[in-house]
């Protein structure tokens, strides 16, 4: 059996990040992705777009070089860049090599691989800040004869069958789905939960900009309300077309419709909540939290101090039933939840909620396990292509001390 130092499971941002970390203190490691490098980011739909700007794209060393910084950089960009990324760092990745199972016979773990077994003194796990696609209860009384797909399965408009779309999920993948299907003349209707929202830009610069300045990337999870938070969705916005706002107001004004939490359906005839006022006060409250800080952070700047506008009003609330008979298909956008599955078979490592339980990156209950990439593993921006460097970083230099060199 090959034996290796550290294997790390996963070859996008986070697994590529660790290994260039790995690599500046001297660790033998081995990256094992299943597809190919940015292989998650490869499945997003055909027009997808990062959310945040290019600038933000700062791996260690490798930060975004090219002529449109504040643009919003497309699927086969990103993909592109992370290629780029390994080959600069000559990163040690095997594509498609599919890790099935982990195990910890001793001291040490075997990793049982498509492509044979493998030993590790240490594994960290960095395949993504969620694996599973959520389904809200009720989804299995949708009719069978209704195409139905996680967000995952959506690539464009002309891929589903004619008719309307129901989507299921207000998050940034729901809103921006809703768009799309909207601007290629399909009739949509959202059935929305809570979100966040902020404008596109305050004062001529992105929401990302302020918020890496008034430190809302950097909060931890013991500053969030309770550690469900972690669960809340992204704040609604969008890089497509250039970026700009993207909410239940501008949806609702270009003709999409709103509707409350899905309930389920009884035959064809789908129910909704009638909650869609108070999810709309829910994301303001929100709004209101994410921009409170950025006045003052402009005067500290020497900078002219942006107006925040208040929400417009919103007016009604949405349907809470509707005949489905004609309809396409539903699309569900309800986010996603951690699962590690046979790569982590350890349950009391991981809390009620999936997230692992750790600190700075390392397991406190498997010795010698590590995770990187995951949504607040330190603090809000450690998903990101802009925060996993810093976390990565981190990782390696307790892993040197840890696994030895």
């Amino acid at each position: 059996m090959e034996r290796i130092n550290v294997a790390v499971i996963g070859g996008g941002q986070a697994g590529l990040a660790m290994s260039h970390s790995l690599s500046r203190v001297g660790v033998e490691h081995l990256v094992l992705e299943r597809g190919s490098v940015g292989q998650t980011w490869r499945g997003r739909w055909d027009s997808f777009c990062l959310v945040t700007p290019n600038w933000s794209v700062q791996l260690p060393e490798h930060p975004y070089a090219g002529d449109d910084p504040d643009g919003y950089m497309p699927r086969d960009e990103l993909v592109a860049y992370l290629e780029d990324y390994a080959s600069e760092v000559s990163a040690p990745v095997r594509e498609d090599v599919e890790v099935r199972t982990v195990e910890r016979p001793d001291d040490g773990f075997v990793l049982r691989t498509s492509a044979g077994d493998l030993g590790a003194r240490a594994v960290v796990l960095a395949t993504g800040a969620y694996q599973r696609p959520h389904r809200p209860r009720g989804a299995e009384t949708l009719p069978a004869d209704l195409l139905q797909i996680d967000v995952e399965g959506y690539r464009h408009p002309g891929a589903l069958p004619e008719g309307p779309v129901l989507i299921v999920g207000s998050g940034q993948s729901g809103c921006q789905l809703a768009e799309e299907l909207h601007e290629a003349g399909r009739e949509v209707v959202l059935a929305c939960g809570r979100a966040p929202w902020v404008p596109r830009r305050i004062g001529d610069r992105d929401i990302v900009w302020w918020a890496v300045r008034d430190g809302f990337l950097d909060q931890s999870v013991d500053e969030l309300p309770t550690p469900e938070a972690r669960l809340f969705a992204n704040l609604l916005s969008t890089g497509h077309g250039g970026g700009h706002d993207l909410h239940l107001r501008t949806l609702r004004a270009m003709g999409v419709t709103l509707a409350g939490h899905f309930l389920g359906a009884d035959d064809h005839r789908v129910r909704f909540a009638d909650d869609l006022l108070e999810s709309v006060a829910w994301g303001d409250q929100r709004y209101r939290m994410a921009t409170e800080d950025i006045p003052k952070v402009a005067a500290e700047l020497g900078l002219p101090v942006p107006e925040i506008p208040e929400p417009e009003p919103f007016g009604e609330g949405g349907p809470t039933e509707m005949d489905l008979t004609g309809f396409g298909a539903a699309i569900f956008t309800s986010g996603f939840r951690p699962d590690y599955g046979a790569l982590a078979p350890w349950p009391d490592a991981f809390d009620e909620m999936g997230f692992p339980i750790q600190r700075d990156g390392a397991s406190t209950v498997v010795p010698h396990l590590y995770f990187l990439g995951v949504h607040f593993l330190r603090t809000r921006k450690s998903s990101l292509l802009l925060g996993v460097g810093e976390d990565a970083a981190i990782v390696a230099d307790a892993i040197s001390g840890d696994a030895g060199r």
